[in-house]
């Protein structure tokens, strides 16, 4: 079979591609144009939103939905480039999980700063020296990240936009597995492979570190020694990887949050999440059913409850907010009712965002 004709029509085709994607692009300066005379924000991702749900919608096939998003990903990322350059922070160092996830979401056109702490990240955008922060929530095996909540209470940051991570982790060495004497990691990364470690490194010292990038750092260096962490890494610090997929759980998802200075407009369509913090204050102590009146005034207007989490306030013993994941917009109508009568009797309600829920 002649594959020069085939050859010839995908080369006209792509010509057509780089022209469009080009006047795409140029499009997205103009509004970019608009967008800073008005003073309006770069990165919507409600809008996001809406042009990846319509492309895949769109989709007739073969290509997957995953990897026609991951093309809008870079297309869009590009656009964004073109209108103004983001900066994005993120907990690091290079090559952690979270800067997988804040290149999944801003893709390769951005510029990226990693911070040491999650409270760095919100000092960074607070201060006005990142335009937004990728920061991680919650793990499907090991819950929520208690410092990430906590910077919640204080912070006027709001919640903008989320990502899904699913985290492989695997063992990276420049040693053989049977000469591996000790392992180091993220405490997180080490529990999600704990059943592994004990089976195949039963001797070895498991060891504590910043993040699983550093491990990777002191495996390089150090003989007889291993760590856990991605395969991004591995390949960024150039070290081997001896074995993959060693999680215990083959769906291990880590959420994170996209925070900024500007909140999210809707989406609409049921498609949006909220996220509140609410303290009961002296209405948790004087009364057993405090917690279900919290709720009420949510599940009468029909706005489902998608998490609940408590964190003790740190101001008085006995003390707790909760953190809560609701479905709808903060501007809904019935939302609006909902916050209104939980301020009645509930001494803080603070609404911390609403954002895209994931298509």
């Amino acid at each position: 079979m002649d594959l020069e004709p085939i050859r010839k029509q995908i080369d006209h085709i792509d010509r057509q591609l780089v022209e469009m994607i080009n006047q795409r692009l140029a499009l997205a300066a103009e509004i970019g144009k608009v967008k800073r005379s008005a003073g309006g924000q770069i990165y919507v991702a409600e809008r996001e939103d809406a042009v990846i749900r319509k492309v895949t919608g769109q989709n007739g096939g073969p290509i997957k939905h995953e990897a026609l998003r991951a093309i809008y990903r870079e297309i869009m990322s590009a656009a964004i480039a073109l209108e103004k350059p983001l900066v994005i922070a993120y907990l690091g160092p290079e090559a952690s999980n979270t800067h997988a996830a804040a290149m999944k979401k801003f893709g390769a056109s951005v510029d990226y700063h990693p911070m040491a702490t999650v409270s760095d990240i919100f000092t960074a955008v607070e201060k006005n020296e990142t335009d937004y922060a990728v920061i991680p929530i919650e793990n499907s095996t090991e819950g929520s990240v208690r410092e990430a909540l906590d910077s919640f209470v204080e912070s006027d940051l709001k919640i903008v936009a989320q990502i899904y991570l699913e985290i492989n982790h695997a063992l990276i060495s420049n040693s053989r597995l049977e000469e591996i004497e000790r392992v180091y990691s993220k405490d997180q990364a080490l529990a999600q492979c704990r059943h592994w470690l004990q089976r195949h490194l039963p001797h070895a010292q498991l060891v504590d570190a910043p993040s699983t990038s550093r491990a990777v750092q002191i495996a390089k260096a150090e003989p007889g020694t291993a760590a856990v962490a991605s395969e991004l890494a591995a390949e960024f610090h150039g070290v081997p990887v001896v074995e993959r997929n060693i999680q215990d759980k083959a769906d291990n998802t880590t959420r994170f949050f996209v925070i900024g200075k500007r909140a999210s407009g809707a989406v609409g369509g049921g498609k949006d999440l909220t996220s509140l913090l609410v303290s009961l204050g002296d209405e948790a102590a004087s009364h057993s059913g405090a917690l279900l009146k919290m709720l009420m005034p949510l599940a009468e207007r029909g706005i489902n409850l998608s998490k609940i989490e408590s964190r003790p306030s740190k101001k008085r013993p006995w003390d707790y907010y909760f953190f809560l994941d609701v479905t709808g917009h903060y501007e809904d109508p019935a939302m609006k009712e909902a916050l209104a009568q939980l301020k009645k009797f509930c001494p803080l309600v603070k609404w911390l965002g609403s954002y895209p829920a994931v298509s």
